[in-house]
């Protein structure tokens, strides 16, 4: 090996006239031969004169650092480096340790040498394996290191603390009073963070679930929103988790058109409808539980009487009207469980998506799902015809096509049920002439009262107490009804609902009384639930329409005498007493001065 003197070393990165200089001393540095720091007999003087030269070291302060390029390579140019380094800081124990001199020369007692032939393994160490919790030991002093070096003093404790690497900042734990289930959700993911609002929805009984990437969690109870703790997921999460539900062909739908409607089943918390949409360009989904069992008609607070004779016809249209989430589906399905438990039949479903899983008694029933079973509700209505249905359930009639695909199955005899976002029975009426263009008004209106059955109006009013109650209107297709809807007077249906006289006919105004009277709904909101509040003011007053009076005078037997007859009241009877009769006496101070008598035979 060629010797070469400090003078002629080069720093790596640094030329030779812009070596690192040093304050104190400035005697230059003793030449040191190059040596092999795997030889045996490696000499240690140069780096024990290097050591013994400088002044007894220092702690390094928080502001002061060790050149890290000076302290790279090995030989004689890195012991020139270790007694640079120690005379610019005089530092008595650095947090480098033994990472930093690996490359000095190794004693000739450290360890001998292998035998020949046999492989050479890496460097020993010359020390002991430190013990990781003592401080001193991780990171022992550099003379520990320097062969044949005096041993310093012993550090005291305030030195032997390691000395930080750089300004550290603090760990700050955050904790949410009162609102736990924070912490916990935000190490979920999003689908099972998705899964947990859809339990605590169940469990609080809510029925929308409501989430807008990066926005609030929120949930429908009784008819009101309240938020729950924690955010919904950004954009990116929420269209993994809408891929895992809706699946390839649906999420191309949402893709294109902004929306799709999917169903969820999951094990413990039941069924699920799903809407996905996009707003401001991000997912979006509202989630709707479904009841597991289908209810009966008769715990649903519906004319449950006029519901079963409408289910039981062998052929007729029957509409189930109102907004979103009023109770439309639920009706269907009791009417469905309905005819399931009492007669048999083939019931054929279109369903976008299917909600409710009947169990078969005595009916078979197909459910077919939009999108998955079949391309649209027309296509499904007209290969239907061609299954042996008796009755055929459409989700939703959206359009013109599946007006006429409904009325073509009803006039070759089958009956068919269906939903519509109307708010009444003459609104409907309306609206199915709106598919079509005026000139076809007339002949719809001939074939609507040939084929029309029934439309129940529901919407529901919030309970006294919590909870909601169904307000509805009910309309049976009379030979009144229909000679109106033959001559076009659809705007007289309205008058004819409010006066009432018929069986099957029920008002809106009349079922309010009734929940107001009862003390299940509050007057407030029984009034903005109305369509004509005014008139149900005077009604709960005790004061009586004009023309309604008048006929329902005029209908009572005997002329005018007290009859209990639904939906009557007892200063509707008062009004006209017969002759030699004394008036019936008035009703007990209530407030309204008036009660509202009905026969449960008549729902």
């Amino acid at each position: 090996m060629q010797n070469t003197s400090s003078d002629d070393f080069s720093f790596k990165g640094i030329a030779p006239d812009d070596r690192a200089e040093v304050d104190e001393p400035k005697a230059p540095l003793p030449k040191v031969q190059p040596v092999d720091p795997l030889a045996a007999d490696a000499p240690s003087a140069p780096l024990q004169a290097a050591a013994a030269q400088h002044a007894p070291l220092r702690s390094i302060g928080e502001d002061e650092h060790v050149p890290l390029q000076a302290m790279a390579g090995s030989g004689p140019g890195r012991a020139e480096a270790l007694g640079a380094a120690a005379a610019q800081f005089g530092a008595a124990e650095t947090p480098l340790g033994a990472a930093e001199t690996r490359g000095a020369a190794v004693p000739p007692n450290a360890q001998a040498q292998p035998a020949p032939g046999e492989p050479r393994g890496p460097l020993p160490s010359m020390h002991p394996s430190p013990d990781p919790s003592d401080p001193v030991a991780a990171n022992p002093p550099l003379e520990a290191h320097l062969p044949g070096g005096d041993a310093p003093p012993a550090p005291s404790a305030e030195d032997s603390a390691p000395a930080p690497s750089g300004p550290r900042k603090p760990k700050v734990e955050i904790q949410y009073e009162g609102d736990a289930p924070r912490a916990a959700s935000s190490q979920l993911s999003p689908r099972h963070l998705v899964q947990k609002w859809l339990a605590d929805m169940v469990k609080a009984q809510a029925s929308d679930l409501i989430l807008r990437s990066g926005g609030r969690p929120s949930q429908r109870l009784d008819g009101r929103i309240s938020f729950l703790p924690g955010q919904v997921p950004g954009p990116g999460p929420m269209l993994e988790v809408l891929s895992g539900i809706l699946g390839e062909k649906r999420m191309r739908t949402f893709e294109e058109t902004g929306a799709a409607d999917a169903a969820l089943d999951l094990d413990g918390l039941g069924r699920f409808r799903i809407n996905a949409y996009k707003q401001m360009g991000e997912p979006a989904i509202v989630i709707r539980r479904i009841n597991e069992d289908a209810p009966s008609l008769d715990d649903l607070s519906l004319p449950a009487e006029d519901l079963k004779h409408l289910a039981l016809r062998k052929r007729g249209l029957v509409l189930v009207t109102g907004v979103a989430g009023s109770g439309k589906s639920t009706t269907l399905s009791a009417m469905i469980e309905f005819m399931n438990r009492n007669v048999e039949r083939h019931v054929v479903t279109l369903e976008d998506p299917v909600e409710l899983l009947f169990k078969e008694r005595y009916c078979v029933i197909s459910q077919r799902e939009v999108g998955t079973d079949t391309t649209s509700f027309k296509q499904g209505l007209k290969h239907a015809l061609r299954q042996s249905p008796d009755v055929i359930l459409i989700g939703e009639m959206r359009d013109a096509e599946t007006v006429i695909a409904a009325l073509e199955a009803i006039e070759t005899g089958h009956l068919v049920m269906s939903t519509m976002h109307t708010v009444n029975a003459s609104q409907t009426v309306d609206r199915i002439l709106g598919f079509f263009p005026a000139e076809r008004h007339v002949q719809i209106r001939q074939r609507m009262a040939d084929t029309l059955a029934g439309v129940l109006s529901m919407r529901l009013v919030p309970r006294v107490g919590g909870g909601l109650v169904p307000a509805y209107e009910l309309m049976q297709v009379t030979p009144q009804v229909r000679e109106l809807l033959e001559e076009g007077k659809t705007t007289e249906l309205g008058r004819v609902i409010q006066t009432g006289n018929e069986a099957g006919i029920v008002a809106f105004n009349d079922r309010l009384l009734e929940l107001v009277q009862t003390g299940i709904v509050d007057m407030d909101d029984a009034v903005a639930n109305s369509d004509r509040p005014d008139e149900l003011l005077m009604r709960v007053r005790g004061i009586q329409g004009g023309s309604r009076a008048q006929a329902k005078a005029a209908d009572a037997p005997g002329g005018g005498a007290p009859q209990p007859t639904p939906q009557r009241r007892r200063s509707d009877a008062a009004a006209a007493p017969a002759d030699g009769q004394a008036p019936p006496p008035p009703p007990a101070a209530d407030g309204g001065g008036s009660t509202l008598r009905l026969r449960s035979s008549d729902y």
